[in-house]
């Protein structure tokens, strides 16, 4: 007989315990009814500061999290339960479905707490906890644009928490100044101690934050069409939006009605095996209080996720407790806290290491004979933390101050991962041991972090642990394969010295001399790069063309209903009016949809891949060239305005970043390059998230690399300062084509500067020193490419055989896809949504056009 399981909640937790559960209940014991609050399936929460990088749920979306293709799942969204009867053990949801249980667990998570101050529910005032709390906030930022002048542009966010600065780092991405209004005398208070919070405070305001420590928000009025926030220290701040970020508190709602016993400050009681008051009941995650706590981090939620399946199947897993150590980037600041941070423990020794100059602090607390880790607190620079964590509560077989010394790094004898015990953690939100890492590597031949990662499922969370993973494959004696993939035994680098070597300039001929077989989608997109990086002519020339991917095939970038975004180049940001005129020509009649991008440009969606050409003339006959959207090139050079219209400029950044720009456009490189140049020190172009940045001092300028954003951003590092224009321009030109020549497929230049031997001092070494004896070589590539460098939307419109590829149907060429539908939304056309989708038009009969790599 198939019992029924009814999970109450899809977040991380309980799309964990549905995960967990099919895999192990092989028999099909369970049935499974998941019951949403959300009207989408599991995403990743932990994530969700990243969604204002691409405002796009769907790489938010964790894996497999709509169960399609389980019969033994049913997924209902959008329709919470709203009431439980324990004798019947029936759920009833909003839309008045009743189901019967055998089994009930409740995964509802938490809400956000709001404080109880006057006007905290007017218009204007937002929380920070879902997708949707983040749409609205958008929405608000886009009416503040338009009614707001920029430099009044302000927000709080009452919390100074991680969620708390998590917020004001996307406001401060939607182009708000971010007012920070914490309580505690510290930032983060609960993760770091006083030591640490400062210089959090101090890295934080350096980005343009302003932080209210020590203070509480007194009320909230409206002031026409803003708000005035009104501060207990007497601060008063004239506002265009208010988030509350200020804690949580469980969702223990239908506990509460159902009779269940809740904790004396929330959430639902339970027993060390995740069962309520009722025998039949569970609760995991944020809902539940086990031994008086609530655990508010998805390491500990995920534990009870796997003690509650192994419960339902018949086991008696108990909850070992919880590793709450943290590790996060925030606005480009490490941050990290493991163990006993704060020192609590009776008799606990504390040893600091504080270097305000270059922005770290690091602190380890240990027994009061010093032998035993209890616990410690990184700011600045967290490297030391995926070695630490693991040692809490273990002896120590060197001197603490060893641990966290600058020239230990956390590295020292005894610290690294061949002294750690089987036993210990290596992935906290996943509880996996090194004992299970190094069995999967030993015993089920697990030879890289992919197969560890499914085997085992460490890394597949925060992804902290990753470098640990790869160091226990080492320690293992698995020699880690440079192979670029099964068609040839060479990493890229080694392909781009046999390709610069040899004169080869077709994939055939490299991968019948040096590979094997025919190749494949990894293989083929890489040595297409190699071979555009050595100029070998436009990529869409013969046998190149079969090399590119979809996005590069038609230099467009593929949208989700299969039209296409066109985004010519714009120098430096600057634009003339004539030129901004023939954009909304072209915008207003092929009817495509116009985004001003945070990257200084303008992008035209919704194009047909038969209407492309006939954009690019437009634009190109206008002055416009491809942007390289598409490609794995350079993107844009972001500037601020400089010295030709800011008050504070000490250098002509517009002026470099146009002459950096046009020197770099069309570089193809492993993965996606963006620079910037910042006129002063204030920064405003963002340069420390770029792969190459440029802040003028008033001596020169001082370069910055190795920065990048997005889901796990880096703070570039300072490889030369006070540098003159000349100078300048060949330490990029030499940084950028050794890039080119060593760093792996789709390896940032952050990751690739991690990986290099030495790091940034080596590469300090080669670029400004020449080491290697081989910058002037550096410097004849980069000519090269600035000589021979076309515009690959010109090139097009000038070859007939390449316009031929441009058809939605090879056997009618000039008629659009049918099946590409749009629907009017602020006065702009955007794809039609599946749900307002309805029977299609029987489609052109013929076989359509489609790019594979073959």
């Amino acid at each position: 007989m198939t019992a029924t399981l009814v999970v109450v909640g899809h977040g991380m937790v309980g799309h964990r315990i549905v995960q967990a559960l099919r895999d192990r209940d092989t028999g099909g014991r369970w049935r499974v009814i998941v019951l949403a609050e959300e009207p989408r399936p599991a995403y990743d929460r932990v994530a969700l500061s990243s969604y204002v990088d691409s405002w796009d749920p769907e790489a938010l979306a964790l894996p497999g999290n709509d169960y399609a293709g389980d019969d033994l799942v049913e997924l209902r969204l959008g329709d919470p339960a709203v009431r439980i009867d324990r004798e019947a053990r029936t759920v009833v949801t909003a839309g008045g479905v009743e189901y019967r249980y055998d089994a009930l667990v409740l995964a509802t998570g938490s809400r956000p707490f709001v404080p109880p101050v006057p006007g905290h529910d007017l218009p204007g005032c937002f929380v920070y906890r879902t997708i949707e709390d983040l749409d609205a906030i958008r929405a608000a930022a886009e009416r503040a644009r338009t009614s707001t002048a920029p430099g009044r542009r302000a927000a709080m966010v009452v919390g100074g928490g991680l969620l708390g600065l998590e917020a004001a780092n996307a406001l401060r991405g939607m182009g708000f100044s971010p007012n920070v209004v914490e309580l505690a005398p510290r930032l983060m208070p609960l993760q770091v101690d006083e030591g640490g919070g400062a210089l959090l405070r101090r890295l934080i305001e350096r980005l343009g934050l302003t932080v209210h420590t020590g203070t509480s928000t007194e009320s909230i009025q409206r002031d026409g069409d803003r708000l005035l926030a009104k501060l207990s220290n007497g601060t008063e701040l004239d506002l265009d939006l208010v988030v509350f970020s200020a804690g949580v508190r469980p969702r223990d709602e239908l506990a509460r009605e159902a009779g269940l016993e809740i904790g004396p400050r929330g959430g639902v009681v339970v027993d060390e095996g995740c069962r309520t008051s009722d025998e039949h009941v569970y609760a995991a995650g944020e809902v539940a209080c086990l031994d008086g706590k609530v655990y508010g981090l998805v390491a500990p939620g995920y534990t009870m996720a796997e003690v509650v399946v192994d419960r339902l199947l018949g086991g008696g897993a108990t909850f070992p407790g919880a590793d709450t150590s943290t590790k996060l980037k925030l606005l480009g600041v490490d941050v990290a806290s493991f163990g006993d941070a704060h020192a609590a423990t009776e008799g606990a020794l504390e040893v600091v290491f504080n270097n305000a100059v270059a922005g770290s602090y690091a602190k380890v607390v240990v027994s009061d004979d010093a032998q035993v880790l209890l616990g410690g607190v990184l700011v600045g620079d967290a490297s030391a933390y995926t070695s630490l964590r693991p040692m809490v509560g273990r002896e120590l077989s060197v001197d603490p101050a060893l641990l966290i010394a600058p020239e230990g790094a956390g590295v020292g004898t005894g610290v690294g991962v061949g002294a750690l015990p089987d036993d210990a953690q290596i992935c906290s939100c996943n509880a996996v041991t090194k004992g299970q890492i190094t069995a999967a590597i030993t015993e089920q031949e697990c030879a890289d972090v992919p197969a560890l990662k499914a085997c085992t499922r460490a890394g597949t969370t925060c992804g902290s642990c990753v470098p640990m993973l790869r160091q226990l494959l080492e320690s293992c004696g698995v020699e880690q394969s440079k192979a670029i993939c099964e068609h040839f035994a060479h990493s890229r680098a080694e392909l781009f010295e046999i390709v610069q070597s040899t004169g080869i300039r077709t994939f055939s001929e490299l991968v019948t001399r040096h590979g094997q077989g025919r190749g494949c989608d990894i293989c083929k997109p890489a040595v297409a790069s190699i071979l555009a990086s050595l100029g070998s002519g436009h990529i869409l020339d013969g046998e190149q063309a079969a090399l590119q991917d979809t996005n590069d095939h038609f230099l467009a970038n593929l949208q989700r209903n299969g039209t296409y975004s066109v985004v010519p180049r714009v120098p430096g940001g600057e634009i003339t009016p004539e030129k901004l005129i023939v954009l909304g020509e072209v915008a207003r009649d092929f009817g495509l949809y116009t985004k001003i991008t945070g990257g200084q440009r303008i992008d035209l969606f919704g194009a047909r891949v038969e209407q492309l050409p006939a954009i690019w003339k437009r634009l190109v006959d206008a002055g416009f060239e491809s942007g390289h959207a598409y490609g794995k090139a350079l993107r844009t050079v972001k500037s601020c305005v400089g010295t030709d219209w800011c008050r504070y400029g000490v250098q002509d950044s517009v002026t470099l970043a146009i002459e950096l720009e046009l020197r770099y456009r069309g570089l193809r490189s492993p993965h996606k390059l963006k620079a910037a140049v910042s006129g002063c020190a204030r920064n405003c172009a963002e340069t420390p998230t770029k792969d190459f940045g440029v802040i003028a001092t008033e001596k020169g300028w001082n370069l910055y690399v190795g920065g990048n954003g997005g889901f796990a951003p880096r703070h570039a590092e300072l490889l030369a300062a006070d540098l003159d224009t000349e100078t300048l321009v060949r330490y990029i030109d030499r940084f950028l084509m050794f890039y080119i020549r060593t760093a792996d497929r789709l390896q940032r230049t952050s990751a690739w500067i991690e990986s290099l031997e030495g790091g940034l001092d080596h590469l300090r070494e080669v670029v400004v020193e020449d080491s290697l004896g081989i910058a002037e070589e550096l410097e004849a590539a980069m000519r090269r490419h600035v000589e021979n460098y076309t515009d690959e939307w010109a090139d097009v419109l000038g070859d007939p055989e390449k316009l031929a590829r441009f058809v939605s149907f090879v056997n009618a060429p000039d008629a659009p896809d049918p099946s590409i539908e749009f629907v009017e939304r602020r006065g702009q056309r955007i794809p039609v949504g599946s749900e307002e989708r309805g029977s299609q038009p029987a489609l052109i009969a013929g076989p359509k056009l489609e790019v594979v790599n073959s």
